[in-house]
């Protein structure tokens, strides 16, 4: 049996529960990640970061490096990017969470991420994920756009048979026939993949609702489903944010949004970990 499908089951007494920067993920923990989509400057960070903090995040999320489908658009603040997640992590003692996409960074990243993102475009970028193995810092492995869960699996094995057993699934959305959304969010793979492996399960309904409106239901379903965890965007103006401003929730409905997952996460046999105040 492989590494990442060992020990698979819906019973929560038998999943995998890491240890973060002191914060519990898996098991009967509901991990909340969240931020800004971008590292956009030094106030909208440490604004973020000490809102986040506040009402009870996990960790905090931010985009040094930024993958983007047009080569002209905004690709990120790189190496002034990680300096600012660095002094927010710093200030709030919060675990950042930031995504690596070339292996030449790789270095740089883990001296201030607590936990590599893996994008859906690189899901199945071996050499870079064998990389993350090798560094041993805990990663979120994002499902690629039109991936089968045996392909998210297998891609997760990867950082896994390199001694690296911090992995964190996640399901961001599909692409489907549908166009009233931007992609179809793929609930049933939460009970599925627990199935499957005994990795923590997290959603992100931010980029697969590509509208703010949706996020808040998706959230809930996906504590209700099962989740393990969520990791969703949010920022200080997302009408002036430099990019997907649409999906973030405003920082000001942050608290009460968390509030309701958190009472949904209970009902379904999780408690929040949250940070220590």
């Amino acid at each position: 049996m492989m590494i990442g499908m060992k020990q698979g089951s819906n019973d929560e007494r038998h999943r995998a529960v890491f240890d973060i920067a002191g914060r519990k993920v898996g098991g009967e923990h509901f991990t909340v990640i969240a931020g800004p989509c971008t590292v956009e400057s030094r106030d909208q960070i440490l604004t973020s970061a000490d809102a986040m903090l506040t009402a009870g995040a996990t960790m905090f999320r931010g985009g040094a490096y930024k993958p983007r489908t047009s080569p002209y658009s905004f690709q990120g603040l790189g190496q002034e990017g990680l300096r600012l997640l660095a002094e927010a992590k710093e200030r709030t003692g919060l675990p950042i969470v930031t995504e690596l996409m070339d292996v030449r960074d790789v270095e740089a990243v883990c001296e201030v991420a607590d936990v590599i993102q893996v994008g859906a475009r690189n899901m199945q970028n071996y050499t870079l994920l064998s990389e993350i193995g090798r560094s041993g810092t805990p990663a979120i492995l994002k499902r690629g756009l039109s991936a089968t869960l045996e392909e998210l699996v297998m891609a997760a094995e990867y950082i896994l048979k390199e001694g690296n057993e911090k992995v964190l699934l996640c399901e961001r959305g599909i692409r489907t026939y549908e166009p009233a959304y931007r992609f179809t969010l793929d609930l049933m793979a939460v009970p599925v993949l627990k199935e499957m492996t005994h990795l923590p399960i997290i959603v992100d309904p931010s980029h697969a609702a590509g509208r703010r409106d949706l996020v808040p239901s998706l959230s809930l379903a996906a504590a209700a489903v099962g989740a393990d965890g969520i990791i969703v965007e949010v920022h200080p103006e997302p009408d002036e944010a430099i990019c997907d401003g649409p999906q973030q929730l405003r920082l000001e409905d942050f608290p009460a949004y968390l509030e309701q997952v958190e009472r949904v996460a209970q009902a379904a046999g999780k408690q929040l970990s949250a940070a220590a105040v």
